[in-house]
């Protein structure tokens, strides 16, 4: 079954149940994905889909020979992309490190998807990960019935990928407890996963590699051990570097979001977004963008994905109970709830910050007001 192809619907696979809420790569980009591989003539690692060149222009985006458009998945340094589909074309880890919202996961995704097709051998790291996520588990029916067995044996995701040739992810690996993340080091660098109790091992086939994705400014890390990070190359994926850049990455992304959801465009939102992320990054970065003021910093991150969320729930609002254009008392209330996290300490630097910039600001009045109302 095939269905029209934009960046959030695409020819189905198999595996995505109908009208997914939020499909994966593989399906969402299918389109662009197969028109690629049509198009790309140049070498292919083992068992890779497309060729390096190929994987970099689905993630940065560009027209191809025959007319067809790819649609930027990241916007950001070309040079960080390359060195990242360049690593995985070794025998070397991929870790990409970032603060929280700088769009890890979403580019650990993509990049699976475009290497081997599959984004969903994935293990999500917590503080309860347990080792049997990233080794192997047990049937323990079968393990009782019949004593240990390839039968009775589950294996992880990074087993899979390493028995298929394909990419694995794992996700917030610094959340992992430190003794959990070292089951890597073997795996990375011997290519090999022991099974002992089968006197036997998983050997890596030519295609396989991991992508991890990290952060060390976030409550609940784990430092990885000198051993493990040097089994990766890590590519640290920043913070947009300008307000418009970061404008259109949550346009771009709130828009994708819309249609998924069936909501309506927004005629103007443009303005509101400019704000929303003007307010974001003046307050992470502890002064205004005329660098005459400082500001105090809030808690909270305040990153890229927090404004898209903030955008994203304006837009809702005004859809659902406004006039459909999105106006400053959309995203108000969303702004003080990414802003104050802590109760006492957040909400002093969120009401400086307004008396002392917005107020002041031209053409800021409606949004002040707006503030003020939900802040009280």
């Amino acid at each position: 079954m095939s269905v029209s192809v934009d960046p959030t619907s695409a020819e189905s696979t198999g595996n995505e149940p109908p009208e997914a809420l939020r499909p994966h790569a593989e399906a969402a980009f299918a389109g662009e994905l197969a028109a690629l591989a049509a198009q790309d003539d140049r070498p292919r690692p083992a068992r890779w889909k497309l060729s390096p060149w190929a994987v970099a222009t689905y993630l940065l985006g560009g027209a191809l020979p025959d007319g067809t458009v790819i649609s930027p998945k990241y916007v950001g340094p070309r040079r960080i992309v390359e060195v990242a589909v360049s690593t995985l074309a070794t025998d070397r880890a991929l870790l990409l490190l970032g603060v929280p919202g700088t769009a890890k996961t979403w580019v650990s995704e993509h990049l699976a998807a475009a290497v081997s097709g599959d984004s969903t051998l994935l293990v999500q790291g917590t503080a309860g990960t347990p080792e049997e996520a990233i080794r192997y588990g047990w049937n323990y029916a079968q393990l009782l019935a019949h004593g240990p067995s390839r039968d009775a044996l589950v294996p992880s995701p990074v087993m899979r990928a390493m028995a298929d040739g394909m990419t694995v992810r794992v996700e917030e690996l610094t959340r992992v407890p430190a003794d959990v993340q070292d089951t890597l080091i073997t795996i990375l660098s011997e290519k090999t996963l022991p099974v002992p109790e089968l006197g036997q091992e998983v050997q890596a086939v030519r295609g396989f590699n991991l992508i991890a994705t990290a952060n060390d400014r976030d409550r609940g890390v784990n430092e990885l051990s000198s051993a493990l990070r040097r089994r990766f190359n890590t590519v640290v994926l920043p913070l947009p570097d300008s307000v418009e850049a970061e404008v259109d990455i949550v346009a771009r992304r709130v828009g994708q979001i819309g249609r998924s959801l069936d909501l309506p465009t927004a005629p103007d939102g443009i303005d509101e977004i400019r704000r929303v992320v003007t307010v974001f990054r003046e307050l992470r970065d502890g002064v205004t963008s005329d660098g005459r003021t400082k500001v105090k910093s809030p808690s909270g991150t305040l990153s890229t994905a927090e404004a898209i969320s903030v955008v994203t729930g304006g837009l809702a609002l005004s859809a659902h109970f406004g006039d459909g254009v999105l106006r400053p008392g959309d995203v108000a209330a969303g702004v003080l709830g990414a802003v104050v996290r802590d109760p006492a300490a957040d909400r002093v630097v969120w009401q400086e910050y307004l008396e002392a910039v917005v107020r002041e600001r031209a053409g800021w009045t409606d949004f002040y007001r707006a503030c003020r109302e939900v802040s009280e």
